[in-house]
């Protein structure tokens, strides 16, 4: 049964230059994009780490990828399938969603005293017209968190996040669980084939 040796350590948020390898290795050609994907995905979850326990490796196992299939929750709960969730949406461009999940999950934890100012960053990064990770909401609802952040609960986003997920649900997991590299971990897909 195919495994793969992962560390046991939580894997770190993407960095920009993780996402510059990954749409730089768009250009090759496409029979090998499962493989190139799943190299770039191999670079980016955590490698070593000087704590021992941290060091000991565990395996992401071919049944663990499997049950990533089961539904869009089983998969963002697993650090390995989260990372590799996000780094196939940075690989076609569309990780706003993911990322707007993840900021509004951490959100949530906000000290009240910092509620205000997190808020208005979300607003600015991902909620306002032709903002830099602008999501894809309803203008109702777009409307109703800009009057919400000036007076900011930790449920000012929850509208957003449940039609993101939705989206995410029924648009980015699909893809996800049809594409190489997820066909590669679940050992679907024979060597050498590409998965269109």
């Amino acid at each position: 049964m195919p495994e793969l040796m992962l560390p046991q350590t939580a894997p770190e948020p993407l960095k920009e230059s993780d996402s510059n390898n990954i749409q730089m290795g768009d250009k090759r050609k496409p029979k090998n994009v499962g493989k190139n994907l799943m190299c770039r995905l191999q670079s980016i979850l955590p490698s070593s780490s000087s704590n021992a326990e941290a060091s000991k490796p565990s395996k992401l196992t071919t049944e663990e990828a499997l049950l990533w299939s089961q539904s869009l929750e089983k998969l963002l709960e697993s650090k390995y399938g989260m990372t590799t969730f996000r780094a196939f949406l940075r690989s076609e461009f569309s990780d706003e969603n993911i990322e707007f999940w993840l900021t509004c999950e951490d959100f949530k934890k906000v000290k009240s005293s910092r509620l205000s100012s997190k808020a208005k960053k979300i607003y600015e990064h991902y909620i306002r017209a032709e903002a830099p990770k602008e999501i894809n909401i309803d203008h109702h609802t777009r409307e109703t968190i800009k009057a919400n952040v000036q007076n900011p609960t930790i449920h000012c986003f929850d509208d957003a996040q449940k039609i993101v997920y939705g989206l995410m649900e029924r648009d980015s997991y699909p893809r996800f669980l049809r594409s190489d590299i997820y066909q590669t971990l679940s050992g679907k897909l024979q060597p050498g084939s590409v998965n269109g």
